[in-house]
Parts: structure tokens; sequence; C-alpha cells
């Protein structure tokens, strides 16, 4: 699932696709492609490193309702943990 920009100048539509913290940190985890018709209950088990969560907090930030950087890497820290991820070697 992607989220989509529209964006409509002199009735011109140019789209440009916005992807989610999930999305994110699944092409971090390096994740194969899989048809979600097919394939059920995936674990995605992978580890990521706290450089990668921040990275992926900085291109977030923008969007985060946290008011602070800090505040972001928590809530990528809380969907690793949705997702099933560990980070460092640890459970976020």
């Amino acid at each position: 699932k992607v989220m989509v920009k529209l964006t409509v100048i002199n009735r011109q539509a140019s789209v440009e696709f916005v992807p989610s913290s999930s999305a994110l940190i699944m092409k971090a985890l390096d994740e194969p492609y899989r048809d979600r018709k097919v394939e059920k209950d995936v674990v995605h088990d992978g580890n990521l490193t706290l450089d990668q969560v921040v990275d992926i907090a900085r291109s977030l930030r923008s969007r985060s309702m946290a008011l602070t950087l800090a505040g972001t890497v928590c809530e990528i820290l809380g969907t690793c943990f949705s997702i099933g991820c560990t980070v460092n070697n640890e459970h976020p």
C-alpha cells in the first residue's frame, strides 16, 4: 500500500508516490516483493541498525506528528515493533 500525492497545476496533473514508514522499513530490510493475495502471514524478522532508523525518521520528519526528531525515531521504532523486526539485535 502506497500513499499517492496528486498535484494539479494549470490542469496538468502530476503524481508523486509517498511511501509510508512501514514501506521504508521493508525497503531497508531488503525484503523481496511478494504477492499479498498468495503469501499470507509473512514474518519480517530482519535486523536494522539505529543509523538506518534515524535515516528513515529524517525522511519522514516533515509528515510526523512529533515535535522533535527523537519523537519521530520513537514512531519508527514503534513501527519496527509492530512489523516484528529488531533494531541492533534487540527488540525495540
